[in-house]
């Protein structure tokens, strides 16, 4: 059964009525990683799995959400001017009920039911599709017309303020405006972007590690203090600069005795991404998959030894891509310590590859993997 009959009628049988369904799309970045935190340049595409939200209104000014996945839902008052988060996944709707209602857009009470098939812990922002269909589906069923830019914003509060994680705005953006045979090359900062065909010869291919360590959480905010650190010791001989994204390599290097040397590791990182992305959108505007396939290895060399995110798990990954035959590049998405790698495949060994790689992944490690072979898909929307 397709996912959105399969929602509308279990949201049917649980609250008596028929529901409004929406969906928004994960996402896998193909260059620019951590770069986002830092005003820098991202280069996501939206992937065709989705999380599913149905609602329907309510009388009162309660919120009631819950979920396929996970046993206990969660009720709040959307009155209440002091609602705290659980340390659950519902702090995910729940908390871009909460910044909607600080942004000004009073919401009527709802209940809801969520589906997510985005794999969690994989790095393809589960929790962004989460946030994005919320708020989709709250806006519209409250009456509110709001900008997309403005409701990622939105979103990355939620996760921001409400959730703890302090995210750059890449995941939602991309999940709101994501486009069908597309990359979007995205300034943090302006958040202006462009989109970028990806070409019908190549396909994404995502290969799910299986694992996720535990310090994921606790090191993506420390990697983001150690660059805002930088920024810090950088500003004692560039006084105009305001993140990492204003900070070419020659000023790193000439500036380098005013910095401590894992901030240092971190800012290379940071000021080489940024020049990688804006490399590879020329390299697929001139249809050169080498060169983006070599931007997409030096990347993740440069994940692995100055910002210190991968894992063997992830590496490899990488390692295993590398030997087989149609692989333009590989390398590790998301923020990182286990979730997936990224592959540019020709589309005739796409599914092949794919095979391949879960297979002798699963030989090495014993960990049964999955791949995913993808296109790049719209963003998040009601569904009709």
């Amino acid at each position: 059964m397709a996912p959105q009959k399969a929602i509308a009628e279990q949201f049917a049988k649980k609250f008596g009525i028929n529901p409004r369904v929406y969906r928004a799309p994960g996402r896998v970045n193909l260059m620019g990683e951590h770069t986002d935190y830092n005003e820098g340049f991202v280069m996501p595409s939206a992937i065709g799995f989705y999380c599913w939200v149905a609602i329907a209104g309510r009388e009162d000014r309660r919120l009631e959400v819950f979920s396929q996945e996970f046993p206990a839902g969660r009720e709040v008052d959307l009155a209440d001017s002091a609602i705290q988060a659980s340390r659950s996944w519902s702090d995910y709707p729940v908390g871009v009920a909460v910044q909607l209602e600080k942004a000004g857009f009073r919401l009527r009470g709802a209940n809801l039911l969520i589906h997510g098939e985005v794999p969690m812990g994989a790095g393809l922002s589960s929790s962004a599709s989460i946030e994005v269909a919320t708020a989709l589906a709250l806006a519209e069923e409250s009456g509110h017309a709001i900008d997309r830019e403005q409701l990622a914003l939105i979103c990355q509060r939620a996760e921001n303020d409400f959730v703890g994680m302090r995210s750059g705005i890449m995941d939602q953006f991309i999940s709101l405006h994501g486009r069908a045979g597309h990359a979007l090359m995205l300034d943090c900062r302006t958040l202006e972007f462009a989109l970028v065909s990806i070409p019908e010869s190549v396909k994404l291919v995502i290969c799910n590690t299986g694992v996720k360590h535990q310090l994921a959480g606790s090191e993506y905010n420390r990697r983001r203090e150690e660059c805002e650190e930088a920024v810090r010791s950088l500003k004692k001989a560039l006084p105009e600069i305001r993140a990492l994204r204003d900070v070419s390599l020659e000023q790193l290097e000439r500036n380098r005795g005013l910095v401590a040397d894992v901030p240092y590791k971190r800012a290379l990182h940071i000021v080489t991404e940024n020049a990688r992305v804006l490399d590879s959108v020329e390299a697929l505007r001139r249809d050169d998959l080498q060169r983006f396939g070599e931007n997409m290895a030096v990347s993740h060399r440069s994940l692995r030894d100055l910002f210190e995110v991968s894992c063997y798990e992830l590496d490899l990954m990488v390692e295993l891509a590398n030997q087989r035959e149609g692989v333009y590049g590989a390398r590790m998405t998301g923020g990182g310590f286990g979730g997936a790698t990224i592959n540019l495949v020709d589309a005739r060994r796409a599914e092949v590859f794919a095979e391949s790689m879960s297979k002798a992944y699963q030989e090495k490690t014993g960990i049964a993997a999955q791949a995913y072979v993808c296109d790049p898909v719209d963003g998040g929307s009601r569904v009709e």
